[in-house]
Order: C-alpha cells, then structure tokens, then sequence
C-alpha cells in the first residue's frame, strides 16, 4: 500500500559542517589531479560510482565517510538559502 504522508528529511548542524568538510577536501583533491570536480561529483551523485572520486589524498574514501543523499541535501539547502 502507497502512504499519502509525505517523508520529511532533516540533517543536523554538526553534519553540515561534516558535509562541509568532505566537500572541501574532495573537491580540492580533484583540482589537484586536474580534473573539473564539478563535472566528477555530478558523476558521482548521478551515478552512485566512487571512481569518479580520485584517490587522491584518500579522496574517494573522504565521500564515503556521508550517504549521498546527505551531501547533496546540505548542497541544495545551501543554494537555496542563498536565493
């Protein structure tokens, strides 16, 4: 059977700036190595595949360290509040 309730997701502060953290790392580590780490956590976000993460820096297990849905709930709340 279907619920018509709606799920509500919430993520706390200290994960936030865990969100933070890893995102900053990773995203350091692809422009090391030369990639355009936009186009990697796209990627990766889409796709759920940690090879689009380089193992640089121990990069790829950083993004592991949080679900995707909750890197990309801290992404997108962020933008959102900066409209």
């Amino acid at each position: 059977m279907i619920s018509s309730e709606t799920n509500e997701f919430e993520i706390g502060q200290d994960r936030r700036q865990s969100a933070y953290e890893i995102m900053s790392e990773v995203m350091t580590a692809l422009e090391e190595k030369g990639y355009n780490p936009i186009n990697q956590m796209v990627g990766y976000f889409l796709s759920g595949d940690p090879t689009y993460i380089t193992n640089h820096n121990g990069a790829r297990g950083v993004i592991r360290r949080m679900e995707r849905d909750e890197l990309l709930e801290v992404i997108l709340r962020d933008y959102v509040e900066r409209l």
